[in-house]
């Protein structure tokens, strides 16, 4: 055991490790009594118009009664207790190989954890690997050819190989720790141990998922690329093959890791007997800001001081007054980013945000998203219906883009005052093929114009110029979560089959690489359960 003592504040210009003696002179503590002693997490504070960092710090103490009643008396002190991660494997055998399918962040972590206790799982995924992924995305924003099976949605790492490389997450997992150790292991920084709002950034999460992708093969594991699940084949409550590039493959567990982007995929799931529920999720577009309007605005004068990292903001609104109590928020706020153009498919317009590690670009940008509900769908019951409902927007964003590949886009402040007049100012918008002015309010229906437009204004009252200072709103955004979701029971199994294991965000099960990669690991953590190693 030990105790994490939190709300331990230093200043801009001391060094980050003063919160360790302040936190013994808060606690009365002897370096005698101390057995060890780290920084656990820090974050900037920019509340109040001051602006500190905010620490805790993790103590182990020789004395483990003390440390209880260190518990009992301090109010910003807690127990922590560091569980060793360990599995215990059940006695089913395996009739097959354990099948996974997806490379993203849930895949990837299922396939490790696996590998790791003796199972030699096969990953199947759709897109390609890295090099030649990042050549293809490359190609494509220059202007190129769109590359069906290698493109920001589809390939090596999944959508959030280009992303922000962000690893916040609103779950509270002992085993989000493992994770971050993990991508440490691999060769991520490790200050993300220690941030509170950690990331990576595209460029250093690109060989950090290869190094992942290489030790799995090590330990006798498979990943096979260019590789689409087509469909299952269920007999007797279980999955007996999967088709894979018109091969039928028998195997013993299946996986399905699928990203939320995998349209295709859920409908021939549907076409095998696999259930599927619509769920809600968000749409909208990508504000963009200067970067040094968004440090100024939340770190006030301290804005630009070196030991600060560029600012970024989290913001939401709910109004139960509003119909249908929609909830507008910002999401994935990349600072120092870019846009970037994420279509899997001809003919449509998808933005997302990516940044670097360093954040160095000259603008912010973040989604600012509207929630849509199955209700809004043109059949509630049918688990496609999103699925529509978000092609007939990214269509629609492409005409609106007059066909030409360009994003439509419009200035925020004329979104929100309704005047479509269009003449950029400071910002220059980063979307790789461009913009074409469009008066964004045609681009969505009346009650997701409203209430974005809305939350824009309460949004103006937390950051100042965040409706104005020339920002720019280019669409469309539509894929921050999956449009339907898997049931599973309480051991992580499909309904509709005992070895089908739905997981990951395209299942509905999490939402960002963190809480995807958790999923995963709990995933091959059920498989163990039920089966032994096959080693």
């Amino acid at each position: 055991m030990a105790v994490i003592v939190s709300q331990i504040r230093t200043g801009l210009s001391e060094p980050r490790e003063n919160a360790l003696g302040k936190a013994l002179s808060l606690l009365k503590l002897s370096n005698s009594e101390i057995k060890s002693i780290r920084l656990y997490k820090f974050s900037v504070d920019a509340r109040r118009g001051e602006v500190s960092f905010v620490s805790s710090v993790l103590i182990e103490l020789y004395d483990k009664n003390k440390e209880k009643r260190l518990c009992e008396n301090f109010p910003n002190i807690r127990d922590f207790s560091n569980e060793k991660f360990s599995v215990s494997f059940g006695s089913d055998t395996l009739a097959g190989k354990i099948c996974v399918a997806g490379f993203g962040p849930a895949g990837m972590f299922c396939a490790l954890t696996l590998c790791e206790y003796g199972y030699k799982p096969i990953v199947f995924e759709r897109g390609a690997e890295m090099n030649e992924r990042i050549s293809a995305v490359e190609s494509f924003w220059n202007g190129g050819k769109l590359n069906k099976n290698a493109n920001v949605q589809f390939g090596e790492g999944g959508a959030g190989t280009f992303s922000d490389g962000k690893l916040t997450t609103r779950i509270n997992d002992p085993l989000c720790a493992r994770v971050l150790e993990k991508l440490v292991e691999f060769g991520a920084p490790e200050e993300i141990l220690t941030k509170a709002k950690p990331h990576i950034g595209t460029d250093k999460l690109r060989d950090i998922v290869v190094n992942l992708r290489k030790r799995i093969i090590e330990l006798g594991g498979e990943v096979r690329f260019l590789s689409p699940v087509e469909s299952i084949r269920i007999k007797n409550n279980r999955v007996s093959s999967i088709l894979v590039n018109g091969e039928e493959l028998s195997c013993g567990a299946v996986v399905l890791a699928l990203g939320h982007s995998a349209h295709d995929t859920f409908e021939a799931l549907m076409e095998s007997g696999v259930e599927l529920v619509p769920k809600a999720f968000s749409v909208g577009a990508r504000i963009e800001h200067l970067q040094s309007d968004i440090d100024r605005a939340l770190y006030g004068k301290y804005a630009g001081h070196p030991a600060l990292p560029p600012a970024e903001y989290a913001l939401s609104y709910h109004d139960k007054r509003r119909e249908n109590d929609r909830g507008v928020y910002t999401f994935c706020m990349c600072p120092g980013g870019f846009v970037v153009a994420s279509q899997n498919t001809d003919g449509t317009v998808l933005t997302n945000g990516m940044s670097n590690f360093d954040r160095a670009g000259k603008n912010a940008n973040s989604a600012v998203l509207v929630s849509v509900f199955p209700e809004d769908f043109d059949d509630p019951n049918n688990p496609l219906s999103g699925i529509d409902f978000v092609h007939r927007l990214e269509e629609k964003a492409f005409l609106l883009g007059k066909s030409s590949g360009k994003a439509p886009a419009m200035l925020t402040r004329e979104f929100i005052g309704e005047n479509g007049s269009f003449s950029l100012g400071k910002v220059t918008p980063t979307y790789p093929l461009g913009v074409e002015s469009a008066d964004l309010r045609e681009l969505f229906p009346e009650y997701i114009s409203e209430n974005l437009a809305e939350g824009i204004r309460q949004f103006e009252r937390k950051i100042k110029g965040f409706s104005d200072s020339d920002s720019v709103l280019t669409a469309i955004e539509t894929r921050s979560s999956s449009p339907v979701r898997i049931p599973r029971n309480d051991l992580g199994q499909a309904l509709c089959a005992e070895n089908l294991y739905p997981c990951g965000e395209g299942a509905g099960y999490a939402g960002g690489i963190m809480s995807a990669a958790v999923d995963g690991i709990k995933t091959a953590v059920r498989i163990m359960e039920k089966y032994k190693p096959t080693v």
